[in-house]
């Protein structure tokens, strides 16, 4: 899910796109392994420890020359975990209990927490462009959670606040990573792996949920599911890393699209119209932020 956002060029624009396609594609599906592991027993908590750690020995296997370096800078490594390691974790955890479209569409309220970061971290001012995509995803955020019967609209849901604070977190992880640059891919996706492994290790301890025998098939399916998020993260943030952050931010709506397919074939879960609106909204502003700036010629 959260991916190296950086304006740059590759030799591969095929594989670059591939790897987004790729990324936003299991995304948009993984919830439903994870809400099967949630009905053998198997908490979102608990599942995203397991397979984020097998993907972490694999990458520790792997890079083990890259992540022995990644002491040379370990508070950028820390921040960047904490950040990409909550973002999973609530997504998987707001997946697994919301409706899966709401939770998507919630998520994408990123770059409204872009825009305000850069403005407090970086300093860069929104200007009329960012307000306009600060009011559109606002706009979508009140019509798709406006109940009359409910006052204010607000999440009305914990796993609607979880996919709020994902969308935050992932905003965080690229203001962080902007300026991560004498990380390698490697080491970053250590980072991502190690953070979602850690933090679910915390929420696994500290909660009250039962830890159930785990049968063969299930960690047939973690195994399988472990592997597979290895290989989307190196993929996404290839992708991310030589595609221009423009070009990029259009192709993971691609999930959007996965997600809701998936979601009234697996759950028949079908988006009301005002969601839909509220969405197209949201949307907008994502395509809108994705759209380069041009400024007048001088004469």
């Amino acid at each position: 899910m959260v991916g190296i956002i950086k304006d740059s060029s590759t030799k591969h624009p095929a594989l670059a796109t591939f790897g987004l396609l790729f990324g936003a594609t299991v995304w948009g599906m993984i919830w439903y392994p994870y809400r099967l592991l949630e009905y053998a027993g198997i908490s979102g908590a608990h599942a995203s420890f397991l397979t984020y750690a097998i993907a972490l020995v694999i990458g520790l296997l792997i890079f083990a020359r890259r992540w022995r370096e990644l002491g040379r800078d370990l508070p950028t490594v820390l921040m960047l975990a904490l950040a990409a390691g909550w973002c999973n974790l609530a997504y998987v955890l707001a997946v697994i209990d919301g409706e899966v479209v709401r939770v998507m569409l919630l998520f994408y309220l990123s770059p409204l927490w872009t825009l305000l970061l850069a403005r407090v971290l970086l300093h860069e001012r929104a200007g009329k462009r960012g307000t306009l995509i600060i009011l559109s995803s606002l706009c979508g955020a009140f019509i798709m959670l406006w109940e009359p019967a409910h006052g204010f609209p607000l999440p009305r849901s914990v796993a609607e606040w979880l996919a709020l604070s994902a969308g935050a977190a992932f905003a965080v992880t690229n203001v962080l990573t902007r300026r991560a640059t004498q990380l390698t891919l490697a080491q970053k996706s250590v980072a991502v792996w190690g953070g979602v492994a850690a933090l679910g290790l915390v929420f696994l301890l500290f909660s009250d949920q039962p830890v159930v025998g785990i049968s063969g098939n299930h960690w047939w399916l973690m195994l399988v599911m472990g592997a597979l998020l290895f290989v989307t993260t190196l993929l996404v943030q290839y992708g991310v890393t030589h595609t221009l952050a423009t070009r990029a931010a259009v192709i993971f709506l691609f999930e959007l699209v996965v997600a809701t397919l998936f979601a009234w074939l697996m759950a028949n879960e079908t988006p009301s119209l005002r969601e839909l609106a509220g969405g197209a909204l949201i949307v907008a502003a994502t395509l809108f932020s994705a759209v380069p700036e041009t400024r007048p010629r001088s004469v």
